[in-house]
């Protein structure tokens, strides 16, 4: 791979929600944002990756998984049981094996200071590493155990072979450098294409067992909600992701992974209570070599319709692409849209004019492979 070649799978992603509370801020409210001048619905880009985080590794074998833990200790020692060793010298051994990540111990006991994203083959390959002399090194006085971890290769063994969730998402290690992975996906605060007000549901619980003749409620409580159109929008660098796992075939999987389980993943807050999954009703994807680009200035002035914000909101996207494609050049190396509007019905209309015909979901993820093999070099079209 030619390290001048890049490639950017742009995600741009329309999607009605009901009344709902995604992601709450520290008043247990709907996250907010002002945008172009007025209050729009907002949802982190933290609580989104999540939600697709958790939909990729539910798709992947135990040993494909990542996990982002302050208690890799005990993981670990869990692990080490295997080998022979009993509870209290499981965990001794671990905590010896991590000294070399230079991790801080945590305020509990067991516990590191600050979280770490790591691959379950990854903590399997550290087992490997003791697990013919496990017995023996467990009876070590710490001296003589310090001694011997300083040459296995445990820094080693975390700094390759990442999970695809640690190559999509990327890890932080102050301590060690080279453990540190770049990400190879950003994602943007969702953004309301419209002005949003916050509301609140009034609810109260009342006692099963109550008396015959006794009233009233047990409890009462509110929960802050609203409801929007949103604007969601994400971006795969498929040059670091295939720096990352160092695999083209294994990169090429990933991104589509991504952009599959980004579209159809919504944050879990308040799921019982308001039951708001939903799935978009557009989706953009492009496969750019330039740069990626974010379209959200398409909503800097809000919508304001009445007739279907969703429709609207999509007439906007379209067009916004359209300028900024005009204005500064840059035209990607492949577009496919996915709506649900009528075909029949203007909106629909006005996207097959700017952004080409409809295609299914699926097809419009099978379609990704060639022309992001193409743009990377890794394919005969290139």
């Amino acid at each position: 791979m030619s390290e001048a070649r890049r490639a950017y799978v742009d995600v741009h992603i329309l999607q009605t929600v009901p009344p709902a509370n995604l992601n709450r801020d520290d008043q247990g409210n709907p996250k907010e944002a002002y945008f172009g001048g007025v209050r729009r619905a907002r949802v982190s880009s933290q609580a989104w990756k999540r939600a697709t985080r958790m939909e990729l590794a539910s798709r992947l074998p135990e040993l494909e998984q990542g996990t982002r833990t302050k208690r890799i200790v005990a993981e670990l020692a869990g692990r080490l049981r295997r080998t022979g060793v009993d509870d209290e010298q499981a965990q001794r051994l671990a905590s010896f094996l991590l000294v070399p990540l230079g991790i801080k111990a945590g305020k509990k006991a067991g516990e590191t200071a600050y979280l770490l994203f790591y691959g379950h083959r990854q903590l399997e390959d550290i087992v490997d590493l003791v697990a013919g002399d496990a017995v023996e090194l467990a009876g070590l006085d710490d001296e003589a155990l310090t001694a011997h971890v300083k040459e296995l290769p445990v820094v080693d063994k975390l700094g390759v072979g990442h999970p695809v969730e640690v190559a999509l998402f990327g890890r932080m290690v102050a301590a060690i450098a080279s453990l540190h992975v770049d990400a190879s996906v950003q994602v943007a605060h969702a953004l309301s294409t419209h002005p949003v007000d916050l509301e609140f549901d009034y609810y109260t619980a009342v006692d099963d067992q109550n008396p015959v003749g006794e009233t009233g409620a047990a409890m009462i409580g509110d929960v802050g909600f609203n409801s929007a159109t949103l604007y969601r929008y994400a971006t795969v660098g498929l040059h670091q992701l295939h720096r990352n796992l160092a695999d083209p075939g294994a990169a090429l999987t990933a991104a589509i992974a991504f952009v599959e389980g980004f579209a159809r993943t919504v944050p879990g807050g308040y799921q019982n209570a308001f039951a708001h999954r939903t799935l978009p009703s557009t989706v953009v994807v492009m496969v750019r070599t330039d740069q990626p680009v974010n379209l959200v200035s398409a909503f800097e002035e809000p919508v304001t319709a009445t007739d279907g914000i969703a429709a609207a909101s999509a007439v906007r996207l379209a067009e916004e692409y359209a300028r900024v494609t005009e204005t500064w050049g840059g035209a990607p190396r492949h577009l496919a849209v996915c709506h649900t509007f009528d075909e029949k019905s203007p909106a629909a209309g006005r996207l097959r004019e700017l952004l080409g015909p409809q295609v299914p979901f699926p097809q419009l993820t099978r379609g990704l492979a060639r022309p992001l093999a193409d743009a990377m070099g890794w394919g005969p079209g290139a």
